[in-house]
Formats: structure tokens, sequence, C-alpha cells
């Protein structure tokens, strides 16, 4: 896997911060740790009223965790699960585009507390996959009329989901610490994302999505091979050429390339 370019604020890897938390936080974004909350995204919908500014809201324990499309998702100790709550301008397909702002930032992370680029993929929309197997996940929500957007993270640090809670036909999940033998903290885990999130949504605000998009792209899992997107209603099927410039997925078919705005995709 070719490697993604770093974000402006330089190199994503410091052998004398891998795992320690040793990252400075990123200035006006507060962090909320809790030990106990139904989930992270309600959390955020719950203080979007009162948001003042960037917001990091980490749960110990979720007890009703929930992914896209209104999937449940079981949160267990140990792993991640996060939320970054922001005040954000412009309509909403550019908001969208902070899912792909979110899988580089996780990136960088897991680069961070491995030491380690290869093992990593970006699997469109907003999955990342390590050694093949799904690691960590995104969920994009906005509140108060488009003006306040929450980014979901969870990983498997430490356990996966059973095998019956894994979608049909889903890529299996695999841990970082099975995968790696990186054993993270969710609180390290977090000093290193919010310093990476900072740093991707800085280039994101002054250069616009272009450079975002050829960094996705530069990681992204099963470019040029066939893969099948799945919609409630569709199913396509051809070589995944490209994201386009409006964060489409576009897959190459027997009858023409075709864009896609939201599916599963497969493979």
């Amino acid at each position: 896997m070719a490697s993604v370019r770093p974000a402006s604020g330089g190199s994503t890897f410091d052998e004398k911060k891998q795992g320690r938390g040793a990252m400075t936080w990123p200035p006006g974004h507060e962090r909320r740790v809790l030990a106990s909350v139904d989930s992270t995204m309600a959390e955020a919908a719950r203080r979007s009223a009162v948001l003042a500014g960037p917001e990091w809201i980490l749960a110990e324990r979720q007890q009703a965790a929930r992914g896209r499309r209104g999937r449940t998702w079981r949160m267990p100790e140990g792993n991640f699960g996060a939320t970054l709550a922001m005040p954000v301008n412009g309509a909403a397909p550019v908001v969208a585009l902070r899912s792909f702002v979110a899988a580089l930032a996780l990136f960088d992370t897991f680069v961070a507390v491995t030491g380690r680029a290869e093992p990593f993929a970006l699997k469109w929309p907003n999955d990342v996959l390590l050694n093949g197997g799904k690691v960590a996940g995104i969920l994009l929500e906005t509140h108060q009329g488009g003006r306040v957007l929450a980014i979901g993270f969870g990983v498997n640090l430490v356990e996966t989901p059973a095998p019956g809670e894994v979608e049909e036909g889903a890529l299996a999940p695999v841990s970082l610490a099975s995968e790696t033998g990186a054993a993270v903290a969710p609180e390290v885990f977090l000093d290193h994302l919010a310093a990476a999130y900072a740093r991707r949504e800085a280039d994101f605000r002054t250069y616009g999505f272009a450079p975002v998009r050829e960094a996705w792209l530069a990681g992204a899992a099963r470019l040029g091979q066939s893969i099948t997107a799945r919609t409630g209603t569709s199913e396509t099927t051809g070589t995944f050429e490209t994201v386009d410039p409006s964060g489409n997925l576009v897959i190459l078919t027997s009858k023409g390339r075709v864009a896609i705005a939201a599916a599963d995709v497969f493979f």
C-alpha cells in the first residue's frame, strides 16, 4: 500500500512519543472523558446547542453505540469510542467531506502508535483496514440545522465484535493489539487522534478538498480492483477507478462510469 502524504504539520510518527500520549493537545479543543454514556454521538447531539468550539467526547463504556444507517455497535471496554463535535460552515456536501479528513487523521494516528503505515488502508466511505480486516469506522451526523458536525470514531484497540454482530458479507473485524502487538490505551489514542485531526482539518480549511482527496487515494484499499457497491435499491460491480472531486465513489463498469454518493462497499 502506498503511503499517505503527511499533513502539513510534518511527520506523523515520533519514536519518542509512540504509545505514550506525549502529544500536544490542540488549542481551543475541549476534552470530556466519561466513564459511561449511552453513546458519544448522542452526547454530542445533546451538547450541540451549547457548543462553543471543538469538543472531544471519549467514553470508557457505551451502552447504545451505533454505526452507519442506525446499525447497533457494541464497544467492549478497552476499545476506543469517541466523538468530535465542532461548529462548521458550508453546504452539506462540503461538510460531508470531513469523512475523508477523519479517515486520514485515523491513518496518521495508527502510524503514530505503531510506527508502520503499510498494514493500513482506507476503505470508502468510512472505514480503516488493517491487514485487510476492519479495525476502525467513522460516522458523521449534523445538528442545529447543519451548524454542528459530530464525527464518531470507533476503533478495535483490543477486541473485535462477535461473529454474529458482523454484517453478512462484510470484511472480518480485526484489533490493533492482535494484528500489531501494540497496546494503546484509549486516552493515549485520543491524544494522537485529536492532534492528527486538528492538522488535517487545518489543511482542509486552508487548501480545500483536492489535497485531502489525493492523500486519501494514496492509501485507498482496492483502488484499480473489482469492488461491489450496494445501496438500498441497487448494486454496482466494477473497477474502483477513483473518488471524484465531490467525494463520490467512481466505478468503471461494462456500461461506463458510475458515480455513487452513498453505499456499502464489498470485496
